[in-house]
């Protein structure tokens, strides 16, 4: 039996871990993504999150349902990029790979330390400094602090980190400011998401992190014309944008419209009231419906 044509592109915060549990809490997001890749469905993730999130999070959970037997199906592929594009691993049967760092993009110790000395000093009631990145600084809003809270105490950190970083000579850009650095150039960006604040090179983004999957699927095996992303933030449709510039027949699951859904030349679909997690767990379920799976 030929595979269904179908590949799957998914951001992982929002659309399969919940924004507030930080863990896939829907257990038929798992079972869904499981079935789909034994029947040869290529998924990959790509996420801003680390390689040790998705190891220590994602995949315990999907090897929980079964994930292993079915990355030993012929034709089974599954992949993972992270932090926009900074890293990336296969996914098989026994597990994750080590992670390929993408050094060129990744912030001087002397920058990483100043923004973590900047979390523990002020901030560390409020949020925590991720030590599993490698190629970017992110800095997470901590589970048990609420919104109200976190707002107001990460638009204070990003101000101060724009300072501390641009006083050290790094070429940053963040909002509406932008401070080259010696060379004239400015590299990087502070990118603030709804439970995070990521400073990063300008060079990663879901677009050149979606290229760096489909690279891995087109060398393992024949491509699907039908592709799905999923996201729920706006920089999330440049997946869809790369999958569409590449002439593959896209769709993109937008999990967080109230956000502002963007105009695009392919379908932008959502699921009626639904949003993050339970958005795409009810359309997953119909994609399993409609392929039979």
């Amino acid at each position: 039996m030929n595979p269904p044509d179908l590949g799957l592109l998914l951001d992982v915060d929002g659309p399969v871990a919940s924004p507030v549990t930080r863990t896939i809490a829907i257990g038929s997001i798992a079972r869904d993504l499981v079935d789909l890749v034994a029947a040869g469905v290529p998924i990959a993730f790509i996420t801003g999150r680390s390689h040790e999130f998705i190891a220590d999070v994602v995949i315990p959970a999907l090897q929980d349902v079964g994930l292993r037997d079915a990355l030993l199906k012929p034709g089974a592929r599954m992949f993972g990029v992270f932090e926009k594009g900074g890293a990336w691993s296969t996914i098989d049967a026994d597990g994750m790979s080590e992670p390929t760092i993408d050094q060129s993009v990744a912030l001087g110790a002397d920058a990483v330390d100043a923004i973590r000395d900047l979390v523990e000093r002020r901030f560390a009631d409020t949020m925590f400094f991720d030590e599993t990145k490698r190629a970017m600084i992110s800095v997470e809003q901590r589970t048990d602090v609420g919104t109200e809270d976190y707002r107001p105490a990460q638009q204070e950190f990003q101000d101060e980190a724009f300072r501390i970083l641009t006083a050290q000579g790094v070429g940053l850009r963040y909002a509406e400011q932008s401070v080259p650095d010696a060379d004239g150039d400015v590299p990087f960006r502070i990118d603030p998401t709804v439970i995070s604040t990521d400073i990063e090179s300008i060079r990663l983004d879901k677009d050149h992190a979606a290229q760096r999957a489909l690279e891995h699927f087109r060398a393992h095996g024949p491509m699907p014309r039908r592709w799905l992303s999923v996201g729920d933030s706006r920089s999330d449709y440049l997946m869809a944008d790369q999958l569409h510039a590449e002439g593959f027949d896209t769709a993109h699951l937008d999990v967080r419209p109230g956000d502002g859904m963007l105009e695009r030349p392919y379908p932008v679909l959502t699921e009626n009231d639904l949003i993050h997690d339970e958005a795409f767990a009810a359309h997953l379920t119909g994609i399993t419906a409609e392929l039979g799976v």
